[in-house]
């Protein structure tokens, strides 16, 4: 057995290689990245590069790279560890038919970090070589993919061919996968082009947090406050820029403050504005929302409402998130990292569906000012103001 040090590298010339992922903690997924010359991967599937699933006889999550297959303009494969929480202790193990296995073992990684670059097959010539790296990615996936050019939607496999099979179901768009967004981050999701029926849902979801916290009340109610595509506009800031009301007085901002599908309106699917909440979930649970006609939306700003009788707990101490899904395997989970108490407004998420086929989120976490009922004003231009918007209230 070879042993690689962080940083080491070995020959391995163009034979098929496999890479196994051994992991302390199953919940750690195992992708591959074709990188060109310009340090860009490529976002569609690459057939030299297949992703083996794990087996029942224990064999592990498994990537084969075949370099002789590979376009030529192919740099380099780039083996990456994502897990939702911290990645575990992990191994890294290479194989070729009649050589001995190689193994790489990354340092513990101790700054909570969600991704993790293992090594990389690259070429020297007409041959190729492995390098071990073990870097970890302390903003998770959104540093990892920006520092290949891509959105964070799309490090979830999908630069890997699957395995052939006689039942494979068909590929996935480019972009799919599931993604956690970290404080600040930002993600897109490919849209099919359909002018019916739902193209994105978000939910709000929360579990109470506790039993103590769900007996002192656990209502939350899910807003989508929206401005069509008819009344966007680019303006001086970039969409989910949070203002303040002197800036809105200054920039003659245009609000569109009554413009909101929530518990007082569901709204609709078949008719303007195409979102409509599924219904008003008053215990720990979930509301969702489901949009329709992307074309017709312009931005869509997921806030939650807390009523003044569940007390001053934090969202997070209610377990709350807003989930966005695409409902064909992409997903992107904006969770809350504030503990801010005693308010009653958080604005989560802004969806941008300004450029045609995608839709861009944002993680915005902006909370009201303390103990105030306004809700937030979501302007033409993405731009989001707190306070500003009408008074609401409700018991439980």
């Amino acid at each position: 057995m070879r042993q690689l040090a962080k940083g080491g590298n070995t020959d391995i010339g163009t034979m098929v290689t496999t890479a196994e992922l051994h992991s302390t903690d199953g919940l750690v997924t195992f992708t591959a990245l074709v990188v060109g010359p310009d340090g860009v991967a490529r976002s569609e599937p690459c057939a030299a590069v297949r992703a083996l699933p794990a087996g029942g006889d224990g064999e592990p999550e498994r990537i084969e790279v075949d370099p002789a297959a590979l376009p030529a303009d192919a740099d380099r494969v780039v083996l990456v560890a994502q897990a939702a929480g911290p990645v575990p202790q992990v191994l890294v193990r290479a194989l070729q038919e009649g050589a001995e296995p190689i193994e790489f073992r990354p340092p513990p990684l101790t700054g909570g970090e969600r991704a993790l670059l293992l090594a990389e097959l690259y070429r020297r010539g007409p041959a190729w070589k492995l390098r071990a790296i073990g870097q970890g990615y302390a903003d998770g996936t959104a540093g990892l993919a920006a520092d290949f050019g891509l959105p964070p939607a799309a490090l979830s496999g999908v630069q890997t061919a699957p395995a052939p099979s006689e039942a494979a179901p068909p590929p996935a768009p480019a972009g799919a996968g599931a993604v956690s967004l970290d404080k600040g981050g930002r993600a897109s999701i490919s849209l099919a082009k359909q002018d019916t029926g739902p193209a994105v849902t978000a939910t709000l979801e929360w579990d109470g947090g506790s039993d103590r916290r769900r007996r002192k009340g656990a209502d939350l109610d899910l807003y989508a406050l929206f401005v069509p595509a008819a009344r966007a506009v680019r303006g001086a800031h970039d969409p989910g820029t949070l203002i303040t009301s002197r800036q809105a007085r200054q920039e003659a901002k245009d609000p569109a403050a009554g413009e909101a599908v929530s518990y007082e309106d569901l709204g609709s699917l078949t008719e303007a504005p195409f979102i409509r909440l599924d219904g008003d979930a008053k215990e720990p649970g979930a509301e969702t929302v489901r949009i329709a006609r992307p074309a017709e939306q312009g931005y869509v700003l997921f806030c939650a409402y807390s009523a003044v009788s569940n007390g001053f707990g934090s969202f997070r101490s209610f377990g709350a998130r807003v989930v966005v899904s695409d409902g064909c395997g992409s997903t992107v989970t904006v969770p809350l990292f504030e503990d801010t108490k005693t308010r009653y407004w958080v604005a989560i998420a802004l969806a941008d569906f300004t450029t045609p086929g995608t839709v861009a989120l944002r993680h915005i976490e902006a909370y009201s000012g303390r103990m105030t009922e306004r809700r937030p004003v979501l302007h033409a231009d993405g731009t989001i103001e707190m306070n500003a918007g009408p008074v609401k209230f409700k018991g439980r």
